[in-house]
């Protein structure tokens, strides 16, 4: 009898270990990137977002961001950033990060995970924040790439090799 009791707790506690909730991205998300001399954002993002702020092990991200959608308020420098010297998007159409770790740091979290740019995929630990709001919650996060890792535009040149990224995401529970 206790063995088979054992295994029914273990059972049980295994299904609430991976319950993670289901967030789905709502409207006012922000993707933006800047350096010395380039910034802007991008329009179009979408994805899987599965997080529990209590065990993050349990959580997942899985989004992609339309290369296509980068608006850097000029429209030149779109046509530039689209084209097959920057992000190639007939080639590259998305940018896509899936975690692989979520652990909580500090006063947030970090979450490290395969980033895919350009057709180069590279590991990448994004720290970031998660708040509860009324309407649901948001994740916050600031990290830094170098865009020569991921084969975008020439070594050196007119715009800076460190591009940050800022995010800004609210979710409501699915």
């Amino acid at each position: 009898m206790y063995p088979v009791l054992a295994l029914v707790l273990l059972t049980g506690s295994a299904f609430t270990f991976f319950a993670a909730q289901d967030w789905q991205i709502a409207e006012g998300y922000s993707i933006a990137f800047s350096s010395n001399d380039a910034g802007g954002i991008f329009k179009d993002f979408k994805g899987s977002i599965l997080f529990d702020e209590a065990n993050p092990a349990a959580s997942k991200f899985d989004v992609t961001v339309e290369a296509a959608s980068i608006n850097t308020g000029n429209g030149l420098q779109n046509k530039h950033a689209k084209s097959d010297e920057w992000f190639d998007v007939a080639k590259y159409p998305q940018i896509r990060y899936v975690s692989q770790k979520i652990v909580k740091a500090g006063n947030g979290y970090q979450s490290t995970g395969d980033l895919e740019v350009h057709g180069v995929k590279k590991s990448v630990t994004i720290p970031f924040t998660f708040q509860k709001t009324a309407k649901g919650a948001a994740f916050t996060g600031s990290f830094t790439v170098n865009r020569n890792d991921f084969k975008i535009g020439k070594p050196g040149g007119d715009v800076g090799e460190q591009i940050k990224l800022d995010i800004s995401v609210p979710v409501t529970k699915k």
